[in-house]
């Protein structure tokens, strides 16, 4: 069997495009969460490193992280706990290969695109839990079992607000979803939109979620052994986690490559819509204080998954109807 030279070089460069995309765009909402902070907080933020505005903040962090020493603590389990910060970053790397931008602008246009990327970005979550069993350290173990109870409490009212997007479009498909988009959605569909942010900040707990890795009382939670390039590599998979959501909040909820000229502009709209919903999650981390773990469980149970199930009911009966 022969390959199309053709087909090869299409392959590679929508590879290196997610591979380019994957290790800058967390990169570019590490440095505006630093900026944006800052000024919210009444302060400059980074200012030095690389000139304008601290631009290369993150990337001296980057070299500072490589420079220290990898220690592994004598009771921990050592093959988990070395395999645990990729298994919390690398699914964020295969959800985004199917996130289009428009669509013509997709690595991966998978059929069932959006359970997809569900299921890759529920997988991360076992990197936190690994990190935290694997530890030996009580902190550790602590903050893994939160983060397991977050999972459980918060998956449940992310999946059915996607569903009540993929009943209204007719398809899993997230371009299909994209492009059956209609601007009255931002309405009828803004219950599922809010529950849908609230459950995706838990999933990659960001304040005011962050519970697992509260530190006033765990120290760093499951990332309390970690140090060097492996502590940076969860650092990395929050950011990777906030991209993940931002732009599926943005395909789903927010007409993603919908806009003027969007037949040439389509990607940047994408983009900007997703940078968008990026501010408003560093926002919610100045803003909001951490919640207790009570609050936190009685959030999901008891607020958002009756708003979840009842507006996929309303959807199916809009849609039936």
């Amino acid at each position: 069997m022969t390959l199309d030279a053709g087909l090869v070089a299409e392959i590679v460069l929508r590879t290196l495009a997610v591979l380019v995309a994957f290790l800058t765009l967390p990169l570019v909402v590490g440095q505006t969460e630093h900026k944006v902070m800052a000024h919210m907080q009444g302060r400059l933020g980074p200012m030095y490193a690389g000139g304008f505005h601290g631009w290369a903040q993150l990337v001296a962090d980057g070299v500072k992280f490589l420079q220290k020493e990898d220690i592994v603590p004598d009771r921990a389990d050592a093959g988990v706990f070395r395999l645990a910060p990729g298994v919390a970053l690398v699914p964020y790397l295969v959800a985004m290969a199917v996130i289009p931008l428009s669509p013509d602008w997709v690595a991966a246009d998978v059929d069932a695109g959006l359970l997809f990327v569900l299921a890759a970005s529920a997988v991360a979550v076992l990197g936190t839990l690994m990190a935290g069993w694997s530890s030996g350290n009580k902190y550790a173990l602590l903050g893994s079992m939160r983060a397991a109870a977050q999972l459980l409490a918060y998956e449940l009212p992310l999946v059915l607000a996607a569903a009540s997007v993929a009943m209204a479009a007719g398809t899993l498909s997230l371009t299909g979803i994209g492009e059956a988009w209609q601007w009255w959605w931002l309405f009828w569909q803004a219950p599922a939109l809010i529950v849908f942010v609230v459950a995706g900040l838990a999933e990659v707990q960001r304040p005011p979620f962050d519970m697992p890795i509260a530190d006033s009382e765990l120290v760093a939670g499951p990332y309390t052994e970690y140090t060097g390039l492996r502590f940076a590599l969860f650092l990395l998979s929050e950011y990777a986690g906030i991209v993940v959501l931002s732009a599926l909040t943005a395909v789903l909820f927010l007409g993603g490559w919908h806009g003027p000229f969007s037949d040439t502009l389509g990607p940047l709209w994408t983009l900007l819509k997703t940078g968008m919903v990026a501010v408003v999650v560093i926002w919610l981390r100045v803003a909001w204080p951490r919640l207790r773990e009570d609050q936190l469980q009685r959030l999901a149970w008891a607020g958002l998954v009756p708003v979840a199930l009842a507006q996929l009911a309303l959807t199916a009966v809009v849609v039936v109807a």
